[in-house]
């Protein structure tokens, strides 16, 4: 006859101690029972939850020898107490903990309007001040090629300009195909307005509205959500949703931080 152990545990979990891990924010670790692999967004008393590269979120309890980190068996643990430094930028960058703000480059990163400034200085701001880059809006890029023309792009004061609506055969596409400076680059996304490139899901919305031709546009938008006709306040709502570059659509992050690289590329 065979003997077997009488001790199902498995052996992962009967092998000899191992080290606990307070589960700090961004911590990546894997649920050794799931094989769910994630990032630590949260930690109560006695659970974890992770997200994982999709946005997908999960709980688990912080069972002994219950993940792994880097391959390795740890326990996680509660982390102490107390005002702690994030790890991470809100735009998903390595944070500069007590970085002070650069002295601000000849270079510019223009957006079409004060929503867009806004939305940047949300998201990427911490980015920008320790690369010293200041974004200011145009209200529009009617006049861009007579805005690009009075900045007088250089080598060392590079421009960028984010545009709305930046899609073949619009308004905006012609205009920005007028602008050949070399020291310019113009970048856009299709969004109508910057409110569209947040994810309808952060502002509690299945999808943003259509709004017929010949309405403006936020306005339209307001009224078929049921929200005041006070679009200024609609926007200090969507924007107060939005804490990380997790709440952005991918077509703006990526021409965001094209922008960055070319105004801070040496």
């Amino acid at each position: 006859m065979r003997a077997y152990d009488p001790d199902l545990t498995p052996s992962w979990k009967r092998s000899a101690p191992v080290p606990e891990v307070p589960a700090e924010p961004d911590l990546v670790v894997e649920e050794v029972s799931t094989g769910f692999c994630g990032a630590v967004i949260g930690c109560e008393a006695g659970t974890v939850t992770l997200e994982d590269r999709f946005g997908k979120h999960r709980v688990f309890p912080l069972a002994p020898r219950g993940f792994l980190l880097e391959g390795r068996t740890v326990t996680l643990v509660r982390p102490p107490a107390g005002p702690s430094r994030p790890s991470r930028t809100a735009s998903g960058s390595i944070a500069v903990p007590g970085a002070r703000a650069r002295v601000a480059r000849a270079g510019r990163i223009y957006v079409e309007g004060r929503h867009d400034a806004e939305l940047v200085e949300r998201v990427w701001g911490d980015d920008l001040r320790v690369e010293g880059v200041v974004v200011e809006y145009l209200e529009g890029v009617d006049d861009l090629p007579a805005v690009v023309r009075d900045f007088g792009p250089g080598p060392d004061a590079r421009l960028g300009v984010l545009v709305d609506h930046l899609v073949p055969g619009s308004k905006e596409s012609r205009i920005a195909a007028s602008v050949t400076d070399a020291h310019t680059l113009v970048v856009g996304h299709p969004y109508i307005d910057i409110w569209e490139a947040v994810k309808p899901s952060s502002v509690g919305i299945r999808a943003w509205p259509s709004v017929p031709r010949g309405q403006d546009w936020k306005t339209g938008v307001c009224r078929a959500l049921g929200w005041p006709d006070n679009t200024g306040a609609a926007w200090q709502h969507i924007l107060s949703k939005v804490t990380s570059y997790k709440d952005l659509e991918p077509e703006l992050l990526g021409r965001v931080e094209e922008l960055i690289d070319f105004v801070t590329a040496p």
